[in-house]
């Protein structure tokens, strides 16, 4: 698409400049969310909340009941965490698979159970509690291989399926398990019950440790209620509890739509993705307990910006505006606004009446003022990245692996919202925790990484369509030129499993920062495997809208 848009004031003599972008799907949802600010539905009804506090009562009555077998003990955990219930248990959770880590012999010999030795495996890892993989050592034979019994096993081998997703890295035993388990699992499927095979379809598309928690419990709720052995007090609970988050989380990106309508980005800046849908979605992935209402507000906003700039970068501005631009921010005073083109006034007045209003309400909050001091220079250093990659554009430049990684990874913008959300966090985002994210830690590295990587994969074709900064694979090409593109493609992947086995080390107790932050930078790369995995489901709408209309749309229960 070629439009002529002016490189300074509408009423300046400067000629305006022809400009090549991609032409974006416009949004599909339209104002159908500003309704909710006006839903009569409430779900501060004395009653409900009644309700929702006596069927709470009862769960923690169920997981703190002493008599209970460890077995069972963690099928119920399990079943409440799956349900997205968890967060309202988190200290009785952690007491009790506490409890079992120390105590094996409370399993009485089902440890010896696949089902059972997975699940133990999976939970503790979960929690963050150290357990050896040579758990599953009695389960192979002499020869090292997985024994043939197990391959009939389907609640085994799926179990088994689940807990290989929390290996780390040198963990062979692990890899073993995941091809093994993979691929029984595959060859069983068309014996299945249908039921019994939309499980095992969905966990091998998406297992539990990258799938967004709202995601997997919207649709754990329903195949747990076609249980016939299912908790009906569970059940109960879980149904209303996503109800009332539903409407919550409904409110929430009611204001946002209309925040974002009032911007007019959609006529003032016609290059941009008009996706605040999608954004709330992403975000509300990253943090969707009640009690972070306002991180999620906070970073749906920023994140809106970051993709006005991200087209700003690539798609639109030339070099020697987006200098400009770049100063701006790293200077970060509103005068420079009259230094700016015309389009780029509404891009940087845009960003410091958000920061303004971040700055007020993080305040209230009582964040002290080193939060947004962070969060501002993670903006600024996101800038001069995206800087440099224009700059690569311009110069038909395409750099090594090596320095495309440097550059990319900070570019895709994880390693900034890392710490901007911590910002919805509390008192658990100490100034020694802004910090820790601030440099880049493992984990977060590793987040950047599986975010890149998978960007690379599915947007690479069309991209390269347009002049545009080098995809990971052309770098790669580069340097390698004896490999094929589908050979490039399966190390990416290989390069993908290995950052979630980082991920999951960096999340086993002792950890550099309490698990709730870390829980922010594994659910970003959770979203990832949701929005890109099928393919670009931001750029593409269409290919996210069951998944957001499941969260955000459908009827209640």
């Amino acid at each position: 698409m070629s439009v002529a848009i002016p490189s300074s004031d509408q009423n300046a003599t400067t000629p305006a400049v022809n400009r090549e972008w991609a032409e974006y799907h416009p949004t599909i949802w339209g104002d159908q969310f500003l309704q909710y600010s006006t839903d009569s539905k409430s779900t501060d009804d004395t009653s409900i909340q009644q309700q929702l506090e006596e069927l709470k009562q009862e769960v923690r009555k169920m997981l703190t009941e002493s008599t209970t077998e460890a077995s069972t003990k963690l099928r119920l955990i399990d079943a409440v965490q799956r349900l997205g219930i968890g967060y309202h248990f988190t200290n009785e959770i952690e007491h009790e698979l506490g409890k079992i880590a120390h105590d094996d012999d409370d399993l009485n010999g089902e440890i010896n159970d696949l089902y059972t030795a997975a699940l133990r495996f999976r939970s503790l890892r979960q929690q963050g509690i150290k357990v050896s993989s040579d758990t599953f050592k009695i389960f192979r034979d002499g020869e090292g291989r997985f024994k043939a019994p197990l391959t009939r096993d389907v609640a085994g081998l799926l179990s088994l399926y689940e807990a290989a997703h929390l290996a780390i890295r040198g963990e062979d035993i692990l890899d073993q398990a995941l091809d093994f388990a993979t691929k029984n699992l595959c060859s069983l499927l068309p014996s299945l019950s249908p039921q019994l095979a939309q499980e095992v379809n969905l966990a091998l598309n998406r297992p539990i440790r990258k799938c967004l928690p709202r995601l997997d419990a919207r649709q754990y709720i329903d195949a747990y209620s076609r249980d016939e052995f299912h908790n009906t007090t569970l059940l109960a609970f879980a149904k209303l509890d996503f109800t009332i988050l539903q409407r919550m989380h409904q409110k929430e990106l009611s204001g946002i739509s209309q925040w974002w309508k009032d911007l007019e980005v959609a006529s003032r800046l016609p290059y941009a993705r008009d996706r605040i849908v999608e954004l709330y979605f992403w975000i509300m992935g990253v943090y969707f307990e009640p009690q972070y209402a306002l991180g999620r507000k906070i970073v749906t906003k920023v994140i809106a910006l970051l993709s006005i700039l991200d087209d700003t970068y690539d798609n639109c501005g030339t070099c020697e505006e987006l200098e400009l631009l770049t100063e701006s921010f790293q200077r970060w005073d509103v005068r420079m606004i009259d230094e700016l083109p015309g389009y780029m006034k509404i891009i940087y007045g845009i960003l410091i009446d958000l920061y303004n209003e971040i700055e007020s309400d993080i305040g209230k909050e009582g964040m002290p003022p080193y939060a947004t001091h962070y969060a501002k220079e993670a903006m600024k250093r996101l800038v001069r990245y995206y800087l440099a990659e224009a700059r690569w554009r311009t110069r038909g430049y395409v750099p090594t692996m090596e320095e495309y990684m440097e550059i990319s990874i900070v570019s895709t913008c994880y390693p900034m919202l890392t710490v901007t959300s911590f910002l919805g966090m509390g008192p658990l985002a100490t100034e020694k925790a802004f910090e820790w994210a601030s440099n880049d830690p493992k984990i977060v590295k590793a987040s950047a990484i599986i975010c890149r990587l998978m960007d690379d994969i599915v947007t690479h074709q069309f991209e390269q369509q347009r002049d545009h900064v080098a995809s990971g694979i052309q770098c790669y090409m580069k340097q390698h030129s004896d490999l094929s593109e589908e050979e490039i493609v399966k190390l990416f992947r290989e390069e993908i499993r290995n950052a979630w086995k980082d991920m999951n080390e960096e999340c086993l107790k002792p950890t550099a920062v309490p698990m709730p932050l870390l829980q922010r930078v594994l659910n970003f790369a959770r979203a990832m495997d949701v929005i890109y995995k099928d393919g670009d489901g931001y750029t593409n709408p269409h290919l996210l809208k069951d998944c957001v209309a499941s969260l955000l749309q459908h009827p209640e229960f």
